[in-house]
């Protein structure tokens, strides 16, 4: 497993126990230089949006990487975290539906996150 493939897999999780939602992570090696993979989820409100920013950050800090850039407010529906290979995108739910990302990746694999078979499925 690469790093890059590492890192994405602790961020889900991190996203995950902060119960965020409709979490996907699309695969665009070989598809885009801007990044390795980009994890994809959705928060129900303002304040779950900055929590979950949070412990992605919290969880890059854990594993001695640094973000690179932070784009966005909660207060706007959409957070990005750069951490170079991966690019984590936190949403609300109609933010999410108009910028519709996995459409405009779609040519981007789903990578698969273990035994739970995906999209909020358990990580190895």
């Amino acid at each position: 497993m690469s790093p890059a493939e590492e890192t994405v897999r602790v961020l889900a999780q991190a996203a995950l126990d902060k119960r965020a939602e409709g979490l996907v992570v699309l695969d665009l090696q070989g598809l885009s230089g801007v990044a390795d993979y980009f994890l994809v989820c959705t928060a129900r409100s303002v304040t779950q949006l900055d929590t979950v920013a949070d412990a992605l950050y919290a969880a890059l800090k854990a594993r001695g990487l640094r973000l690179r850039h932070r784009e966005g407010t909660a207060a706007s529906g959409w957070l990005l975290l750069d951490a170079g290979d991966v690019v984590a995108h936190v949403f609300l739910e109609d933010t999410r539906a108009f910028y519709a990302l996995e459409r405009l990746w779609g040519d981007a694999p789903v990578l698969s996150m273990g035994a739970g078979g995906g999209i909020g499925g358990s990580f190895d």
